[in-house]
C-alpha cells in the first residue's frame, strides 16, 4: 500500500498544527494518543494508530519541559511510525521501537533549531514595544508560529513522500535476515510504556499516598481478570449459540477512573467538612515536605 498525496498532505498540516496545539491553544489534540487517532484514520487503520499513539503516550508520561528545554517530540514519531505502519504492513509494535522512538528523539534537534529561528521574532517584537507598534507586535507574534509548524510539517513531508522505499527495504530485513532484532525490537517497543510509568513514578509523592499506589493496582490486576474472563465467555456463548450478537469489551481502565474519581469526589467532599483551623507549625511543615522531591533529585 503507497501513501497517497492526500494522506501525505494530512499528516503534513496535522504535524505543522500539533506544536502549535501544544504550545497555545491547549486542546490536548496534540496528544500522542490523538496523533495515533488522527493518523489511524487517515491511513484507514485505527487500530495500529490507537496502538502506537497509545504507548508512545505511556511512554512520555513522565517526562517534561521545565524551563526552555526540549523533550522528544512523540507526536512526529507516532505520525511517522502510524504512517508507515499501516503502508508497509509493519507490526504496531515494532514500528514503535524501529521508527517512532528513534524518530522523536532526532525531532529534538529540529526543536531546538525552531527555538533559535523564534528568537528572530522576538527581538523584533522587542523593538517594536519601543516603538509602540501594537500591530507590528501582533503580526510579528504571530509570524512567530512559522518556525514552529514547519520544523515539524518539513521532517514529517520529507519522510512521508521520499523515506517509504527506505524504510520498505528495513522492514524487509527485520522480517528476513534479521528476525531476531526485528522480535526484540517488538518486545522493546511492548516494553516502553512501562518505562514512562517508571518514570512518572519517579517524580509523584508515591510516599504520601502509597495506599492509593497499592489500591489502584489491586483494582487494575482484579477488573481486568474480571473484563478479560468475560470476554471469554462472550467468546465461549458465541460459539455454541446459534445468532448470538452480544458484545463483550475490555474496559478495565474505564473501571478504574470511574473508582477514581469516585475517591476523589469523596477526599474534596470530606476536606469541604472540615473546618479550617490553623496547624501547628511543625506539623504543617512535616506534612509539605514528606514525598517531596529534593532539589538534588532532579
Amino acid at each position: 500500500m503507497d501513501i497517497l498525496w492526500w494522506q501525505i498532505l494530512l499528516l503534513t498540516l496535522y504535524a505543522g498544527y500539533q506544536i502549535l496545539d501544544e504550545l497555545q491553544i491547549y486542546s490536548s489534540l496534540s496528544a500522542p494518543v490523538f496523533a495515533g487517532l488522527f493518523a489511524g484514520l487517515v491511513m484507514g487503520d485505527l487500530k495500529a494508530g490507537l496502538i502506537i499513539g497509545g504507548s508512545m503516550q505511556l511512554t512520555v508520561l513522565g517526562v517534561g519541559t521545565f524551563g526552555g528545554a526540549s523533550k522528544i517530540d512523540a507526536n512526529s514519531g507516532t505520525i511517522l511510525a502510524t504512517a508507515f505502519s499501516v503502508a508497509l504492513g509493519m507490526n504496531p509494535e515494532q514500528a514503535i521501537a524501529a521508527i517512532a522512538v528513534p524518530v522523536a528523539s532526532l525531532m529534538i534537534q529540529l526543536d531546538i533549531l525552531a527555538r533559535f529561528a523564534n528568537t528572530y521574532f522576538a527581538h523584533r517584537i522587542d523593538k517594536l514595544v519601543e516603538d509602540m507598534n501594537y500591530k507590528g507586535i501582533e503580526r510579528n507574534f504571530l509570524m512567530g508560529a512559522i518556525p514552529w509548524s514547519f520544523s515539524r510539517m518539513i521532517p514529517v513531508f520529507l519522510a512521508l513522500a521520499f523515506g517509504g522505499g527506505l524504510v520498505e527495504k528495513v522492514v524487509a530485513v527485520l522480517n528476513g535476515d534479521l528476525k531476531w532484532l526485528g522480535d526484540g525490537l517488538s518486545v522493546a517497543g511492548a516494553v516502553l510504556p512501562a518505562v514512562g510509568f517508571a518514570i512518572l513514578l519517579r517524580y509523584l509523592p508515591v510516599k504520601k499516598h502509597f495506599p492509593y499506589l497499592i489500591l489502584g493496582f489491586t483494582l487494575t490486576a482484579l477488573l481486568g481478570t474480571v473484563f478479560t474472563n468475560m470476554q471469554v465467555l462472550g467468546t465461549g456463548v458465541a460459539g455454541v449459540v446459534k445468532n448470538f450478537e452480544g458484545v463483550f469489551n475490555s474496559l478495565p481502565m474505564l473501571a478504574i477512573a470511574l473508582v477514581g474519581f469516585a475517591l476523589a469526589a469523596i477526599s474534596y467532599k470530606n476536606g469541604q467538612m472540615i473546618p479550617n483551623s490553623p496547624a501547628p507549625k511543625d506539623v504543617a511543615s512535616n506534612d509539605s515536605d514528606e514525598g517531596e522531591i529534593e532539589d538534588d533529585e532532579i
